[in-house]
């Protein structure tokens, strides 16, 4: 695949980050936090999770850790890990939520 021009952008688009082992797991990263209801994007109040959706993001990357296993960096190997760890923690937190909010 060609090389994007990054060097120049539109009044409708920014520059796109280069496409990196990072950047992936950043991007899996926001999503899953999307869909455990962390993230919201201009609104006051904390959007309702999906965890079916949160925990189908939380278990591809699970699947990226082992198939990449032995090819990845300190550094790319730490960053999944601890991404890993930090998503499985927040969506048991975010399940418990949800089933106090459903006795309540």
């Amino acid at each position: 695949m060609s090389e994007p021009d990054t060097q120049t952008t539109t009044a409708e688009r920014p520059v796109l980050p280069p496409a990196t082992f990072t950047f992936l797991v950043l991007s899996l990263r926001a999503q899953a936090e999307m869909q455990l209801g962390l993230v919201t994007f201009g609104q006051e109040e904390k959007g309702e999770p999906d965890l079916d959706l949160a925990r189908h993001s939380i278990d591809m990357m699970a699947v990226l850790m082992e198939k990449t296993k032995g090819n990845l960096t300190i550094e790319e190997r730490r960053l999944l890990e601890n991404t890993l760890t930090e998503l499985r923690f927040r969506f048991v937190q975010v399940s418990d939520e949800a089933a106090q909010a459903q006795k309540a």
